[in-house]
């Protein structure tokens, strides 16, 4: 792994989220699923894991049933033909998830999500979706999780939004649009990835009988129009962080790491922000739904230097704060500010929650990368 390069693949996110939802825009990478899905079942570790998380909670609100295990454990659901299996592998060689989606070929439908296609974890599978996230040449996922979440939200709409809903967010409305990051000069090197339609891809729209019934209507997410906010969003960090990284460095700079709170909506930010501090500058660094933090974690906040990033947005942040406030610990929200924290670091957009959960980690990412630098 290299810092440098790590911080190049942090600097190339906008120019990628374009090429991602420019390839979207040209059809559905989903579209060769098979009707009469009824389970879906993310395989995956690691980041990889924490995307599907979020992924599997908002097919379950949305009527579907859908779990993220994993890719370790020794059993799981059955393989059955209406079982969707969604291997998930940024460098297609996961060992965990190779083991797993084995149990799956040949009985279950099969969609492998990688950055590398061509990958073991593509041998067998009846779909292969590519992350289009250009080669991360710092060796640590960054853009790849981020893609991840994108596609995964791509896939949501797949399964479940009915055609004639109508799209959700700002740009889907009369009279609005979205300054275009997919004009000229978004495409550079390390970020253009194979195209998502082709020969093998395309195919019959998915129809699922009992999951999208009469009390499942799910408005249709622009998912493109998504990923070019959540583009001016990470444009906007990455050009402003002369005015926010230093001091934001400063207040979680103690000698007890760093502790990292989302909603469990958002859970995937806390637990990849907390990840690219031990991979990058071996900090020690952990996660923690911020409601769950009243019962679990709170009891650090009497005995250590307790330094945290909380993304606000959970009806928890509150309690949470209560004992923050009390014990005199050290808050950095991001994404929206609370009482009593030390600072904060907002960005555009970030009244959103999708652009929240596609952009937020850049903040530990850019402070992860500036500690591995310095050694």
């Amino acid at each position: 792994m290299n810092p440098e390069l790590y911080l190049a693949d942090l600097e190339a996110k906008p120019a990628a989220l374009a090429a991602l939802a420019s390839a979207l825009e040209t059809g559905d990478p989903f579209d060769g699923i098979p009707a009469g899905i009824r389970r879906v079942v993310f395989l995956g570790m690691g980041s990889s894991r924490y995307a599907a998380r979020v992924a599997a909670l908002r097919l379950r609100a949305a009527g579907v049933d859908a779990v993220a295990e994993y890719a370790s454990a020794t059993a799981s659901y059955p393989a059955t033909p209406d079982t969707l299996v969604v291997a998930i592998s940024a460098t297609g060689g996961s060992r965990e998830t190779l083991d797993a989606v084995a149990r799956y070929r040949g009985r279950s439908f099969v969609l492998a999500l990688t950055n590398r296609p061509g990958s073991a974890i593509t041998e067998g599978a009846d779909l292969v979706v590519p992350m289009v996230a250009g080669e991360e040449r710092g060796g640590v996922s960054c853009r790849t999780f981020q893609h991840t979440i994108g596609l995964l939200l791509a896939l949501q709409n797949h399964l479940t939004a009915t055609t004639s809903g109508p799209l959700h967010g700002p740009e889907s409305l009369p009279g609005t649009s979205v300054p275009g990051l997919d004009g000229p000069g978004v495409n550079g090197p390390g970020v253009n990835g194979p195209r998502l339609n082709g020969p093998g891809v395309n195919g019959p729209r998915l129809d699922v009988p009992d999951v999208n019934g009469p009390d499942v209507n799910v408005p249709r997410l622009n998912v493109p129009g998504l990923l070019r906010r959540t583009a001016e969003a990470t444009a906007d960090l990455l050009d402003r962080r002369g005015e926010w990284l230093e001091p934001a460095m400063s207040l979680l700079d103690g000698p007890n790491g760093v502790y990292t709170i989302a909603p469990a909506e958002r859970l995937s930010s806390a637990e990849q922000s907390a990840l690219m501090f031990r991979e990058g500058p071996r900090r020690a660094a952990d996660a923690c739904e911020t409601g769950d933090w009243s019962h679990v974690d709170v009891y650090l906040t009497k005995t250590l230097d307790y330094r945290a990033i909380l993304f606000p947005g959970s009806p928890y942040d509150d309690q949470a704060m209560d004992w923050i406030r009390e014990r005199g610990s050290a808050v950095l929200t991001v994404g929206g500010e609370l009482p009593d924290a030390k600072g904060s670091v907002r960005y555009r957009h970030d009244d959103d929650p999708d652009v929240a959960l596609l952009t937020e980690t850049l903040v530990a990412e850019l402070i992860a990368a500036r500690w591995w630098l310095a050694g």
